[in-house]
């Protein structure tokens, strides 16, 4: 009996530790997996999906919430949150509208139309200001950031309806006559096939992983949002690192809404409703900690793909809107549980 006992015991610790490395694989790889599972689905319930064609066009929708995901991953990582992200989206499209329809100079008795370029940059400067308050409200006056967010999110959408009186800034394509055409470079124009706003993500997500495993800075956010006050006693500029976060999630709300509002050709007070939750349920969806710390460039970019696959591929076989919704958030409540699976043993190791 004991020689039989002696031989099982390496093999049972041998199954359970490859189980154990088959779960944890499943568990880290789980946004993955679940793009791969919402593609075989949808290919198999309609012809259209499983589409070069397709897969481009739905690439130019997920752009829009894989930008502002980026952002938010960062004040994520940082230990923070931030709900104002679409209503920037919004007021940064209004901004460009307002451009783009000319600025009236009533002292000279004259209206200047800005080239495209300066439009941007401008609508970029907005939202970097605007994201910067949050950090300084968070930062030097020690406001939750969920407080602060919830505040700026009301006041830039509420700048943006001034703005409008609650209207849309509409044919945003400009005039070859003034001088001002271009705007709808980014939501309709493609270099090699691929729409520009893949290519504008593409690009962002890569400086972004750069940034974070390559950089001071990001060994920085990283200490920061895992323990700010150890960071601080080491030497990291928290307060720092936390304004700047929320300024780069504010230009980058800012491209968002430049890209949207291009996509569109006309820019309106209400764009980006609820986009933040979308933001914030990709980062969660790729596997990054709530509380701060952990996460990924990588993970984040899968995240936004599961929720743009899955929301086009139930339009695309014809299921209601409300239903939509439904699943979107059944997705997201899992994607949680699983973080909560994942770090609660972390934790307990």
């Amino acid at each position: 009996m004991s020689v039989t006992s002696a031989n099982t015991q390496p093999v049972a610790k041998n199954r359970q530790s490859r189980e154990h490395n088959i779960g944890r694989l499943l568990l880290e790889g789980r946004a993955f997996f679940a793009l791969i599972a919402i593609i075989a689905v949808f290919s198999f319930l309609s012809p259209h999906y499983f589409t070069v064609g397709n897969f481009l066009i739905m690439s130019s929708h997920v752009a829009i919430y894989g930008i502002l995901a980026i952002g938010m991953l960062l004040v994520i990582l940082n230990g923070g949150i931030d709900l104002s992200v679409g209503s920037i989206l919004a007021l940064s499209g209004v901004i460009a509208g307002f451009q783009m329809q000319g600025i009236v100079l009533d002292v000279f008795g004259v209206i200047v139309y800005p080239p495209v370029w300066a439009v941007v940059v401008i609508t970029c400067v907005v939202g970097a200001l605007v994201g910067a308050v949050n950090g300084i409200l968070i930062a030097w006056f020690r406001v939750p950031a969920f407080v602060a967010t919830l505040g700026v999110m009301y006041v830039a959408r509420g700048i943006a309806l001034l703005m409008t009186n609650g209207l849309t800034y509409n044919n945003l394509s400009g005039d070859p006559s003034l001088g001002n055409t271009g705007f709808d470079w980014l939501g309709f124009n493609r270099l090699f096939g691929v729409p520009i706003s893949v290519l504008v993500l593409a690009a962002l997500a890569i400086v972004a992983g750069l940034m974070l495993s390559r950089s001071a800075y990001g060994r920085w956010l990283y200490a920061s949002g895992g323990n700010a006050h150890a960071a601080d006693l080491s030497g990291v500029p928290v307060k720092k690192v936390q304004v700047s976060v929320y300024t780069l999630s504010g230009i980058l709300a800012a491209i968002a809404g430049l890209v949207l509002s291009s996509q569109l050709t006309s820019a309106g007070p209400t764009a980006g409703t609820t986009y933040e939750l979308t933001a914030i349920a990709a980062v969660v969806i790729g596997g990054a900690a709530l509380t701060g710390g952990r996460g990924t460039v990588r993970g984040t970019m899968l995240g936004a793909f599961v929720i743009g696959f899955l929301s086009d591929g139930l339009v695309i076989i014809g299921v209601s809107s409300y239903w939509q919704t439904v699943f979107t958030g059944a997705v997201i409540v899992l994607a949680v549980l699983m973080n909560s699976i994942q770090y609660g043993s972390a934790r307990k190791k």
